[in-house]
């Protein structure tokens, strides 16, 4: 066990059972006598924690400084290493988010060593609580496309170092490789898979890039061009989804009242507007700057949702909807 693992324990065993005698915390760390002891001076000494002999219980407790209430003394801190449990529960419980979020292992390998340090400070009883909690919880994520790990370190580094990339990208819509030099601003992580918002050099405006259609990417010694974080948000989140650029436009959008109940307690879009209507349906305006995602999510409320504006969306819908249909072997709808 390392002497900063050494000194968590110490302080958790005396938080835990209030006084414990100098045999006990031999017995629970595994260590010499003399190097209890340089231990204990060193938490008194170079941390400041408030550990005293009481002669009454045979034990090191806390002492609370006249007119200090208990919990201070409880909640004393380890200058720059110090977690209470439920903190710690609450890293590992982040732990375990970020990791369903990651469908290649990227995230999970750096955090590893975080992982093993958590558990090492929780101690055999704790751990295993840690072990029990881990099973019991799951994330789901359908759909997911995962990200070269090369990739997704690459765009990191780059982030980190505020360095240029060269990136061979597929532009799926035209099925087409380019050759791009960007300044990476941010990395995005929507719907189960992860995005960079960047300056492209060549366009010379800001583009946002999937990571998994990157098939090559290297880190150059230029100095990334630096946008304000302000700019970027407005221009890249000022409409629904993941598509940005182009027009902002308002759509207005009717749900019956068999979907009211859920849609209404979704956030859509940050700047959206809701309301319940009479017949207990939810009418719902939100800003949008591509329809191409709005579209796909409208159609999967099926005869829930109606399209009050802009014509140009309800038109879409509708070109969708015939055309799935004539997939089916219905007859095409009426234009």
């Amino acid at each position: 066990m390392t002497k900063t693992a050494r000194l968590y324990k110490i302080e958790q065993l005396i938080r835990h059972r209030g006084s414990v005698s100098f045999a006990q915390m031999l017995d629970s760390l595994e260590v010499s006598p003399a190097t209890l002891k340089r231990d204990l001076e060193y938490l008194r000494d170079q941390l400041g924690a408030p550990i005293v002999y009481d002669r009454d219980s045979n034990g090191y407790r806390f002492d609370a400084p006249a007119g200090a209430a208990a919990w201070r003394c409880e909640k004393h801190e380890l200058p720059g290493l110090w977690f209470s449990e439920r903190e710690l529960y609450s890293l590992l419980m982040a732990h375990q988010l970020l990791a369903g979020l990651d469908a290649d292992g990227t995230l999970s390998r750096h955090l590893q060593p975080l992982l093993d340090r958590i558990h090492e400070l929780l101690g055999p009883g704790g751990d295993s609580d840690a072990q029990a909690l881990m099973k019991r919880v799951k994330i789901v994520s359908a759909l997911r496309r995962p990200v070269p790990p090369d990739s997704f370190e690459r765009m990191g580094e780059a982030l980190l170092r505020r360095r240029r990339l060269h990136m061979r990208y597929l532009t799926r819509a035209r099925g087409e490789v380019s050759e791009r030099e960007v300044s990476p601003q941010r990395l995005v992580h929507y719907r189960n898979t992860w995005y960079l918002d960047a300056w492209c050099h060549s366009r010379e405006r800001l583009l946002r890039f999937a990571l998994d259609a990157v098939q090559e990417a290297r880190v150059l010694t230029v100095r990334a061009k630096d946008l304000p974080l302000r700019q970027v948000q407005a221009e890249m989140d000022s409409g629904y989804g993941i598509f940005a650029g182009g027009t902002r436009q308002q759509a207005l959008l009717r749900f019956g009242p068999q979907a009211a109940p859920w849609i209404s307690r979704e956030e859509w879009h940050p700047e959206q507007q809701g309301r319940f209507l009479d017949d207990g349906s939810w009418e719902l305006r939100l800003p949008y700057v591509d329809e191409t995602e709005l579209v796909m999510d409208l159609l999967r409320q099926g005869d829930q949702v109606q399209v009050l504006a802009p014509d140009s969306l309800r038109a879409a819908v509708r070109q969708r909807l015939a055309a799935a249909l004539a997939a089916h072997g219905g007859p095409p709808a009426a234009a």
